[in-house]
Parts: structure tokens; sequence; C-alpha cells
């Protein structure tokens, strides 16, 4: 006879024949308190620190705080639908995300979740965001150079594959721009780029993208967003996230590069969190433990040694400093952390200065260990003309009548300071920073006014390119420039020189910041 049991008694026997019968054992408690992103809980005793917690709501936070009789979870997601005397569940897991190049090219937050329309990440990876930074042992010497593309920084405070160079400065005096614009030169490179944004607003973010997408390569960046509107937990965990992503990148054999910005609103967030979850405060009422969770990030940004596969992991975090005070707390944490920093001046910025970077403040310790050959051979004194040029000019302000060697170097720096100057999103390749150099150190724009110098900056790269292509695909290819392709190219920027000297030419800053 035919079997006329209805479907769902059919899946209801099924069900309960498969069911597993007997005790078993589930980790719960419920909320006690809750409000700014924070909830206290209780009944969970044998959660572990940084755990995974579920709410009975869907939304999801990590313990940060492990007392005898309330956990402190911070929260993941909005706090407004959960309540005192909800459930939440312990998972045994700690926070992770996903990795690998299905990221690439698409804008996330911390937690992997897509923010820009293009439907879910297909990652098959998940790697926690915490990890241990790379032993002595795993690392090796750096050595290959970061190309950023901003002359003032390849030719004094050159940067390293594997380096931890921190970029602080005031309030708007271009920290993102230029670390952009670090991003946007690797659009020809093999570095694979990540840019965190934590408690930024959505406009300054929307100018970062719009700028990468416009400039760079955005197929080969990760873009990393906790805005100021979301939730602190995602804020805190948007750096550790980022360099969860970069370290996969890293310890594939290939080369990355992370920018954070910034650790002062990090660490800013890592104090609200701690203050409402009742921890001690300390000096400026940061908890004690400000500095360690930022070196125990910024650790683990090594190149890696060939045993490893030889990858890197370049880091450029950010902070900010209030009327250009480098000795508050969090900027004398970063600088003693990183491996040299580039401060930007408010007042450079002001007078038109771009990149407003203070030469005197400023510097790499890895230095001309990794920079390029030929640049450093063509920006070889760049450094002391400048510094002598500035405290030149700061007594010639007393008056006097210099003599012809003063005058001299007084010209020659000024030249140095235009040529300094960049637009931003407009990188310049290795030849054209040499090019410029070798023009600058060897007296070629000496006779020319200010505004020829721009001019000259401007059109450089095309007119090297039809001038002296071989010796720019050389320089810009292998890194090297023979006595006869210097002499080349010392022919090709004298007629520049010569026909923006001419009466009549057009001086015209095309080039302005």
């Amino acid at each position: 006879m035919p079997d006329d049991t209805p479907d769902w008694i059919t899946t209801t026997r099924n069900a309960l024949h498969d069911a597993v019968l007997g005790p078993r054992m589930e980790h719960k408690g419920q909320v006690e308190e809750i409000g700014d992103g924070v909830a206290m809980i209780s009944g969970l005793r044998d959660v572990r620190l940084d755990e995974v917690l579920h709410f009975e709501g869907g939304q999801v936070g990590f313990a940060r705080v492990l007392d005898p009789d309330l956990i402190g979870c911070v929260l993941l997601d909005a706090t407004e639908d959960v309540q005192a005397g909800d459930a939440v569940h312990g998972t045994g897991k700690v926070t992770r995300v996903p990795v690998g190049e299905a990221l690439l090219g698409r804008i996330i937050d911390p937690l992997g979740r897509p923010l820009d329309g293009k439907g879910v990440l297909s990652a098959d990876l998940t790697h926690p965001i915490e990890q241990p930074a790379p032993a002595i042992i795993e690392r090796d010497l750096v050595s290959e150079p970061v190309q950023t593309g901003i002359v003032v920084v390849d030719t004094l405070f050159a940067l390293g594959r594997g380096q931890r160079e921190l970029i602080v400065g005031d309030h708007s005096t271009g920290k993102t721009t230029l670390a952009i614009d670090t991003m946007i030169a690797q659009r020809d490179s093999d570095m694979i780029c990540i840019y965190v944004a934590v408690g930024q607003k959505t406009s300054s973010v929307r100018r970062a993208i719009d700028a990468l997408l416009a400039h760079g390569n955005f197929s080969n960046c990760i873009v990393v967003v906790a805005g100021s509107s979301q939730a602190p937990g995602l804020q805190w965990i948007a750096p550790y996230s980022g360099m969860t992503m970069a370290e996969y990148f890293r310890d594939r054999g290939q080369h990355a590069l992370i920018v954070i910005d910034d650790l002062s609103k990090h660490a800013a967030t890592h104090r609200e969190i701690a203050l409402l979850t009742r921890q001690s405060a300390g000096r400026e009422a940061y908890p004690g433990d400000v500095f360690y969770i930022h070196a125990r990030l910024l650790e683990r940004a090594a190149k890696l040694s060939k045993a490893r596969g030889g990858g890197s992991l370049t880091a450029l975090p950010i902070a900010e400093t209030e009327a250009g005070n480098l000795s508050a707390y969090i900027p004398t944490n970063l600088i003693s952390i990183t491996d040299g920093q580039i401060v930007l001046d408010a007042a450079l910025f002001h007078q038109g200065q771009k990149p407003a970077v203070d030469v005197g403040l400023s510097v790499s310790r890895v230095g001309g260990k990794t920079q390029a050959a030929v640049l450093r051979q063509a920006a070889a004194t760049l450094r002391l003309d400048y510094a002598q040029f500035l405290e030149l000019e700061v007594f010639t302000r007393f008056g006097g009548m210099p003599d012809n060697r003063v005058r001299e170097q007084l010209t020659r720096g000024a030249r140095i300071r235009e040529a300094l100057r960049q637009s931003q999103h407009m990188p310049y390749r290795l030849s054209d920073e040499v090019a410029l150099m070798i023009a600058v150190q060897s007296g070629l724009l000496d006779s020319l006014p200010p505004a020829a110098i721009a001019a000259f900056r401007a059109a450089l790269p095309q007119f090297l390119d039809k001038q002296a292509p071989d010796t720019i695909a050389a320089i810009n290819a292998a890194g090297r420039l023979d006595p006869a392709m210097r002499a080349l190219l010392m022919d090709a920027l004298l007629r520049l020189a010569t026909r923006l000297a001419q009466p009549g030419a057009n001086h015209t800053d095309t080039d302005s910041s």
C-alpha cells in the first residue's frame, strides 16, 4: 500500500531518530549592565580572555576583562537591542577575520563584512586577529627599498621593506595624504597595500578611497573601515584585523604595506573601553597596557628570512599631536616603538611647503641602507646642504650683507626647498627623483627663478620620456646610471633648464599644492 504519511511527520521522525539524547554542557550567562558598547556579564566563569561571546539577539562581542563575578565584554555590533537580562553564550573561540586574495579590491569592516555593495566575500580562510610577532631568528635585515614616490622621503628618510615608520603631526597637516600617496606609488610594484581607518570621519575615508580609485591600483588594495560612528569594539580590533590580513601575504613570500590611520584614536578607544570596564587609569587616564597593545601590534611588521619565504610587511602608523607636542604620551610611546618618524609641521604646511616634512625632527633609523644606490649617489649631500641653508636663512633675517659663498648657499638652498615641494596624489618614479636631484645638486637650477622650478618639476617626467627614454628605462628597471647615461641625462636636463630660463618662458606653477 502507498505510504500516505505527510512529509512533516516523516521529517519530524527522522529528526527524533537522529537526535543525540543525554546531558549537554552549555556556557551561558546573562547581561547585568549594558552601555556605551560594553556589557557586564555574569555566569560565565569559564570564559577566556578575548573569547567571542554571542548574545541572544545575534550580536557578538569579546571578553576583555575577567573579574571573579563579572565579565567585561566589548561588543562588535550596535547595542540598541541588547538589554539587561539577555542570555549570553560562550563560544570557546577567539575573533577571526577572513584572509586571502578575495579581499583585494574590497572595502570591508574589521570582521570582514563587505561595505562596498559588491556582495559577500568568497574567502575560504580565516585567521585570528591576534598572532605572535616573528621571532628574531625568523627575521632578516631590512635592505630593500620602499619607493614612496615622495621626493623628500625617498631622498632624506628612505624607507625599507619590513620597516615601521611613524607619520606624526598636528591635525590637517597632510599625514593621511602622505600615506595614501605612498600607497598610490605602489601601483606598478609588487606590494599589496592595506589601509585601516580607525575612528575617522566618513568624509575623510571617502576622500582616501577616491584617491586610491583615481590614481592607484585599487585591485591591489584592501580598505578596512571602522568609522567614528561604529562600535568602539570594531575600532579597537581594526588595526589587528588589518595586520592579520597583511600577514597572510607576507607569510606567502609576498610584500605588503599597511597604513593605520590613526593610532591616536585607537589609543583613545582603548582608554574609553578601559574606563568603562573599570580598569585602573594611569597617565592621562590611559590604562597601563597602552604601550603594550601598540608594541605587540607593530612588532608584527617585519622582513622575514629566506627560510620563512623572504616576505615583508611594512607598517606606516599615523599619530596626531596637539600644538606640535611630540613629547605627549602616545606620540612618545609610538616613537620609541617604531624605526623612525616623519614629522609634519603645521607652520610649513600653512606656508605652502607641501609635504610639510620637518627635516630636522624626522629620521629613519634604517636610512641609507635601503635607499636605491642611484638615488643615494644623486642626493649625496642634499640633507647637509639643506640643513645649512635653513640655519643660514635664520641668521640672515637679522640683516647684514652675506658674502658670495653664503649667497650661493642661500640660492642653492632655496632651489632645494622648491624641488622638495610636490603635489598630492602625484608620486614620482625613481628616475624622476634621480633626475631632479642631479639637476639641483649640479647647480642647473641655480639660475632659474622659484616659479620656474615648479614648472621644471611639472615638465620633467614627460620631457625625459621623450629626450632620454633609454636612460629612464635603465634607472627604473635596474636602478643604475653609468657615466655615459649620466651625460645623456645631464644634457636633457640642461636643455629643459635652458628653455625655462629664456625670456617669456611660461613659468606657470602647474604643480601647485
